[in-house]
């Protein structure tokens, strides 16, 4: 086992724990004993001073079985409400299991406008903050219930990265039905083995995990690829590990190395460029030049006009907006300090021209570095 990940899971004070659909049911509906079991280790860790948010898959899972269905629906105001028939049995289930312990349990539903508005973001911060300070712990979905395309998270893995981003905790585990991830399909490949570290995401990696769902959940393993890579690139480890492993949360924590683990970043970023890099979602597109690309990505400079050669979309100020190269790669996200149409007319032109253009120049800068997160990627 690597130094680091020893180290990390030894000073670990705050982490989130992510339970997968294909955990948490079995046949006739929620698998009981998996939840009792995990929950008593939450509570055993939770004793020896750690603190954990629970970000808990099932309840669509859980209301299919209720149903009779046989798959999840298609259409949206069926999977509404399956979500809302099995989201009450699946918070009893935790009630129950937490109170054989002696411990409270809050539940929390959220959809993705709770994290783009940066007040309902720090706002439900706080609360989790306020829970955990009581020993009360938190269990959170996504609000299956009301949630539109529009607002949606997307998936559980996802949740689960962007509460660890939120929450600035020490690691993620994100426990699932296998042992982690393989370099193979380990249901297809019998000689598929297990990758115990990763470095750092590329690619490949990605390629290899595939995005084959399971037939109860929304995300397969590219799903938790893509959580490691935005909590890993923010500073945050991430472990993925089979919970059906008899007291897998205690070994992990206890230096055990199972699973496999994502090596995070060096360094951690800033409460708010979390925020911008990892949680907004873009409204236009900004295309750079490779010499505007290079002061940006290699020497952490801020975005200029006259760097600028493209502009996709219709944003106002302060919104959110994705930067790529002229090759079309993705290399990060920043606040944009001028609207759609006034970038169009600057880009290309020096900076003491902007005046000339649009008669007046608030800002030097089209996207300030403080306001830019650049992707590993880039």
């Amino acid at each position: 086992m690597s130094q680091d990940r020893k180290k990390r899971f030894s000073r670990a004070r705050r982490a989130v724990v992510k339970i997968g659909s294909g955990l948490l049911t079995e046949r006739d509906g929620l698998n009981l004993q998996i939840i009792r079991s995990i929950s008593g280790q939450i509570c055993r860790l939770m004793d020896s001073g750690l603190q954990i948010i629970l970000v808990s898959s099932g309840a669509m899972a859980s209301g299919i079985r209720k149903i009779g269905l046989t798959r999840r629906p298609d259409e949206i105001p069926k999977r509404q409400a399956v979500a809302a028939v099995g989201q009450a049995g699946l918070i009893m289930a935790y009630e129950e299991a937490f109170e054989g312990h002696n411990r409270k349990v809050a539940q929390i539903l959220l959809t993705s406008d709770d994290t783009l508005n940066r007040k309902r973001y720090l706002n439900a911060r706080n609360t989790l903050n306020t829970l955990l300070s009581w020993q009360v712990v938190p269990i959170i979905n996504e609000n299956d219930t009301i949630r539109i395309e529009e607002i949606q998270l997307g998936d559980n893995d996802n949740l689960a990265a962007m509460i660890s981003l939120l929450m600035d905790v020490d690691i993620l585990v994100n426990l699932t039905d296998i042992d982690g991830l393989y370099d193979r399909d380990p249901r297809v490949h019998a000689d598929a083995a297990l990758l115990n570290e990763i470095p750092a995401i590329s690619r490949q990696i990605e390629e290899m995990a595939g995005d084959i769902p399971g037939p109860l959940g929304a995300g397969g393993m590219l799903s938790k690829i893509k959580a490691a890579k935005k909590v890993t690139t923010a500073g945050i480890p991430m472990v993925i590990a089979n919970g059906r492993v008899p007291g897998i949360l205690e070994k992990l924590f206890a230096g055990e190395p199972l699973g496999t683990y994502f090596v995070p970043k060096n360094g951690r970023l800033a409460s708010r460029k979390r925020w911008i890099g990892f949680t907004l979602k873009p409204k236009g597109t900004i295309v750079i030049d490779q010499g505007a690309a290079s002061a940006i990505v290699n020497n952490g400079k801020s975005l200029l006009p006259s760097g600028i050669t493209g502009v996709e979309g219709d944003f106002r100020v302060g919104d959110p907006v994705a930067l790529t190269g002229s090759d079309r790669r993705y290399l990060g996200m920043g606040l944009v300090n001028y609207t759609a149409d006034n970038v169009r007319k600057i880009m290309g032109l020096k900076t003491s021209r902007i005046a000339d253009r649009l008669g007046a120049k608030p800002y030097d800068e089209v996207i300030h570095r403080d306001n830019l997160v650049v992707t590993p990627d880039a």
